[in-house]
Protein backbone atom coordinates (compact mmCIF):
# COMPACT_ATOMS: atom_id res chain seq x y z
CA UNK A 1 0.00 0.00 0.00
CA UNK A 2 1.21 3.30 -0.87
CA UNK A 3 0.13 6.58 0.76
CA UNK A 4 -0.54 9.50 -1.17
CA UNK A 5 -1.23 13.29 -0.30
CA UNK A 6 -3.54 14.80 -3.15
CA UNK A 7 -3.11 18.17 -4.11
CA UNK A 8 -6.34 20.31 -4.67
CA UNK A 9 -4.97 20.61 -8.71
CA UNK A 10 -6.00 17.02 -8.64
CA UNK A 11 -8.45 17.21 -7.36
CA UNK A 12 -9.62 19.90 -9.17
CA UNK A 13 -8.56 17.59 -12.36
CA UNK A 14 -10.66 14.72 -11.18
CA UNK A 15 -13.65 16.50 -10.89
CA UNK A 16 -13.59 18.01 -14.51
CA UNK A 17 -12.94 14.57 -16.15
CA UNK A 18 -9.85 15.60 -17.27
CA UNK A 19 -6.80 13.23 -19.00
CA UNK A 20 -4.94 14.66 -16.03
CA UNK A 21 -8.15 14.04 -13.66
CA UNK A 22 -8.03 10.46 -15.23
CA UNK A 23 -4.82 9.78 -14.22
CA UNK A 24 -4.85 10.85 -10.30
CA UNK A 25 -8.90 8.83 -10.32
CA UNK A 26 -6.39 5.75 -11.16
CA UNK A 27 -4.55 5.87 -7.88
CA UNK A 28 -7.24 8.05 -5.62
CA UNK A 29 -10.00 5.24 -6.67
CA UNK A 30 -7.61 2.35 -5.83
CA UNK A 31 -8.56 0.38 -2.47
CA UNK A 32 -5.12 -0.46 -2.16
CA UNK A 33 -3.86 3.22 -1.68
CA UNK A 34 -3.95 5.39 1.18
CA UNK A 35 -5.21 8.35 0.50
CA UNK A 36 -5.06 11.70 2.28
CA UNK A 37 -6.33 15.38 1.56
CA UNK A 38 -4.99 18.25 3.89
CA UNK A 39 -7.35 20.06 5.47
CA UNK A 40 -5.98 23.56 3.93
CA UNK A 41 -6.52 21.96 0.27
CA UNK A 42 -10.78 21.55 1.48
CA UNK A 43 -9.79 25.63 1.93
CA UNK A 44 -8.33 25.74 -1.63
CA UNK A 45 -10.84 23.87 -3.65
CA UNK A 46 -13.91 25.66 -1.85
CA UNK A 47 -12.80 28.71 -2.98
CA UNK A 48 -12.41 27.31 -6.56
CA UNK A 49 -15.71 25.93 -6.20
CA UNK A 50 -17.14 28.89 -5.04
CA UNK A 51 -15.36 31.73 -8.14
CA UNK A 52 -16.95 29.20 -10.48
CA UNK A 53 -20.44 29.13 -9.02
CA UNK A 54 -20.29 25.28 -8.49
CA UNK A 55 -21.74 24.50 -5.37
CA UNK A 56 -19.07 22.56 -3.20
CA UNK A 57 -21.14 20.31 -0.82
CA UNK A 58 -21.29 16.98 -3.21
CA UNK A 59 -17.66 17.25 -4.26
CA UNK A 60 -16.87 17.50 -0.65
CA UNK A 61 -18.71 14.52 0.01
CA UNK A 62 -16.90 12.45 -1.80
CA UNK A 63 -13.36 13.55 -1.34
CA UNK A 64 -14.50 12.88 2.62
CA UNK A 65 -15.22 9.31 1.34
CA UNK A 66 -12.09 8.71 -0.55
CA UNK A 67 -9.35 10.24 1.58
CA UNK A 68 -8.47 10.63 4.85
CA UNK A 69 -8.52 14.30 6.27
CA UNK A 70 -5.05 15.43 7.49
CA UNK A 71 -5.38 17.46 10.35
CA UNK A 72 -3.27 21.06 11.05
CA UNK A 73 -2.47 20.94 14.26
CA UNK A 74 -0.37 23.31 16.24
CA UNK A 75 3.25 21.13 15.97
CA UNK A 76 2.04 20.48 12.17
CA UNK A 77 1.81 24.55 11.51
CA UNK A 78 5.19 25.23 13.18
CA UNK A 79 6.98 22.84 11.83
CA UNK A 80 5.41 23.24 8.06
CA UNK A 81 5.94 27.16 8.60
CA UNK A 82 9.83 26.22 9.23
CA UNK A 83 10.11 23.92 6.06
CA UNK A 84 8.31 26.90 4.72
CA UNK A 85 10.85 29.14 4.90
CA UNK A 86 13.47 26.65 4.26
CA UNK A 87 11.89 26.15 1.07
CA UNK A 88 11.40 29.32 -0.49
CA UNK A 89 15.05 30.24 -0.41
CA UNK A 90 14.25 27.38 -3.77
CA UNK A 91 11.45 27.92 -4.52
CA UNK A 92 10.17 31.40 -4.76
CA UNK A 93 6.99 30.82 -6.12
CA UNK A 94 5.64 27.97 -3.94
CA UNK A 95 2.70 28.23 -1.67
CA UNK A 96 2.25 27.99 2.05
CA UNK A 97 -1.17 25.42 1.16
CA UNK A 98 1.61 23.86 -1.68
CA UNK A 99 4.13 23.81 1.27
CA UNK A 100 1.07 22.10 3.65
CA UNK A 101 0.18 19.43 1.19
CA UNK A 102 4.13 18.56 0.64
CA UNK A 103 4.61 18.81 4.78
CA UNK A 104 2.32 16.41 4.85
CA UNK A 105 3.48 14.10 2.22
CA UNK A 106 6.80 13.89 4.51
CA UNK A 107 4.86 13.56 7.56
CA UNK A 108 3.20 10.16 6.67
CA UNK A 109 6.26 9.22 4.15
CA UNK A 110 3.99 9.70 0.66
CA UNK A 111 3.52 10.97 -2.07
CA UNK A 112 1.95 14.30 -3.31
CA UNK A 113 -0.32 13.85 -6.57
CA UNK A 114 -0.33 16.86 -8.46
CA UNK A 115 -0.06 18.74 -11.59
CA UNK A 116 1.19 22.01 -9.61
CA UNK A 117 4.54 23.07 -11.56
CA UNK A 118 5.87 24.33 -8.20
CA UNK A 119 6.17 20.84 -7.35
CA UNK A 120 7.87 19.57 -9.83
CA UNK A 121 10.94 17.78 -9.52
CA UNK A 122 10.70 16.90 -5.51
CA UNK A 123 11.03 13.51 -4.66
CA UNK A 124 7.65 13.20 -2.94
CA UNK A 125 6.05 14.08 -5.86
CA UNK A 126 3.61 12.61 -8.81
CA UNK A 127 2.94 14.60 -11.61
CA UNK A 128 0.10 13.62 -13.27
CA UNK A 129 0.31 16.36 -16.64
Amino acid sequence: MNRYVIDAYAWIEYFDGTVSGKKAKEIIEDPQQEIHTQVITLSELASHFRRRGIPFDEAKKIIFSLSSIYPCTPEFAEGAGTFYADIKKERKHMSLADVFVLFTARQIQGKVITGDEDFRGLREVVMIK
